[in-house]
């Protein structure tokens, strides 16, 4: 079955986001009646994106979304239905479809919550339950949890570069699709962007939304002048002029000269934007034009190609710049293709009734994987987070406090006495009914904030930032080392 141009969905929900292998996976887990041995899954990643020394959990709030929609709808069933193998006959048999279609998720969900630091190894979610469900939601849950935790993470970057200035999201015109504007505006919301150019976010999500007038609207008039008057006349509660579509300099006194006019009319020039040329020297031009005639509290925005890195590097060098504005290199994560995370078996009820460990072997130390229920304790002392410790809820927390690096076992770390902790991942659903009491994106921003501030800069710097102590329990590490000389 295939929709007609006139038909549409919405595809960030549909149970067909997903991989063919999940589904062939699920029909050979029914065909051997394994469907329902209870197994758990944790979904992490490796590195830490753009080089950096930490990233953000994003995306909770559409996987809770997906998830209280999970059906298998009449014409689900009927697309799987057409499906073929290699030999022409059906895919799946009619009774696994009628399984699929009356499938109903009664899986135990945890989460990190949406604005929390994590760190690489970390289970971000954990999904227990039947291990046919926990398969079938891999892929969407990677789908969200991996771009989301991407552009957040890339938007706390660029918002920590512009140290406290306001950082205007401007990139839906250059995003990777509709879908990926929209949920590069959201996840950059929640790493601390200010506002965003993209209306529909602004609906959809609450995100304030900012914005004036292109190069166009300039060309559109006999001359700058005309172009700036006629925007006054229009909207004199929202000038932020461009400055740069013919000559900068003399755009910014052209600027200056209108904003006398808009004063008359009761209203302030809020800014001007520079968006092409040499930045530093022109935003200090700007800004001596602006206050030798009484536009001392006039902004001069910034956009052009920006990152964390030109960001940074203008505010070394002090460049009078108040309000950023960041597009292609925000929603596209410009220099981290993906968050590379992963989802892995990692425990499976037994026929005794009790709990079997799983791990994946690799010849690279990164991927093994770590075995079990997974809990991740932070500790704080004195105000600052100091380490991360995963654990097992089966065995609980056996060992002392010693961290063991799970790529160098060689290396550990002892966390100080007297720090307090606080368990990571909280309950999002039980027996597939939502437990989970929903924050305000605005909260999820504002947790990222107070998160990064317990953090030593150290491990926040944009280029050779240290690494945040994470490590396994000391039981846990023993059960790994068992699994991983046993072969698994």
């Amino acid at each position: 079955m295939i929709l007609s141009s006139c038909q549409t969905l919405n595809p960030r929900y549909s149970v067909l986001l997903t991989d063919l292998y999940q589904l062939t996976m699920a029909y050979g887990y029914w065909k051997t009646g394994w469907h329902e041995k209870e197994a758990v899954f944790n979904l992490s990643f490796r590195k830490n994106p753009f080089n950096g020394g930490f990233s953000i959990a994003c995306g909770l709030a559409t996987v809770i979304e997906f998830l209280n929609r999970y059906v298998f709808q009449s014409e689900d069933i009927d697309y799987l239905k057409s499906l073929t193998g290699y030999d022409g006959s059906s895919l799946f048999q009619t009774d696994f479809l009628k399984y699929l279609r009356e499938l109903k998720l009664v899986c135990d969900v945890d989460s990190f919550p949406e604005g929390v630091v994590v760190f690489p190894h970390e289970p971000l979610v954990r999904v227990k339950g039947p291990i046919i469900q926990c398969q079938l939601l891999e892929t969407a849950l990677l789908n969200i949890i991996n771009f989301q935790s991407l552009i957040a993470t890339k938007a706390a970057r660029v918002c920590l570069a512009a140290g406290g200035d306001p950082v205007l999201e401007f990139g839906l015109r250059r995003a990777q699709g509709s879908d990926g504007g929209l949920t590069a505006s959201r996840a950059a919301y929640i790493g601390g962007c200010a506002a965003t150019s993209n209306i529909l976010a602004g609906k959809y999500f609450g995100i304030p939304v900012r914005g004036t007038h292109a190069h166009s609207w300039i060309m559109a008039f006999e001359n700058e002048q005309e172009a700036f008057r006629n925007y006054v006349a229009a909207m004199p509660n929202n000038c932020v002029f461009l400055v740069d579509t013919f000559d900068t300099v003399e755009g910014i006194k052209h600027a200056v000269g209108v904003g006398s006019l808009l004063r008359e009319t009761g209203h302030e020039l809020v800014g001007i934007r520079l968006d092409s040329g040499d930045l530093d020297c022109l935003s200090r031009q700007a800004r001596k034009i602006l206050d030798k005639e009484g536009f001392s509290k006039t902004i001069i925005m910034a956009s052009n190609g920006l990152d964390e890195h030109s960001i940074d590097a203008l505010k070394q060098r002090e460049a009078p710049i108040g309000v950023w504005g960041v597009g292609t290199k925000l929603v596209t994560a410009d220099g981290e293709s993906a968050l590379g995370g992963v989802y892995k078996l990692t425990a499976i009820r037994g026929r005794s009734g009790t709990w079997e460990y799983r791990v994946k072997l690799s010849e690279q130390t990164s991927k093994i994987t770590i075995p079990g229920i997974l809990q991740v304790r932070r500790f704080e002392k004195d105000g600052k987070f100091v380490g991360d410790l995963i654990y097992d809820e089966a065995m609980g927390m056996v060992g002392n406090q010693i961290l063991v690096d799970p790529n160098d076992t060689n290396q550990r770390t002892k966390l100080p006495a007297g720090a307090t902790f606080q368990d990571l991942l909280v309950p999002i659903m039980r027996k597939g009914q939502l437990v989970f009491e929903s924050t305000a994106i605005t909260q999820s921003r504002e947790r990222v904030q107070q998160q990064l501030a317990r953090f030593d800069s150290r491990f926040k710097r944009l280029t050779h930032s240290e690494t945040y102590p994470v490590g396994l329990e000391l039981e846990l590490h023993k059960l790994r080392e068992n699994l991983i000389q046993g072969g698994g």
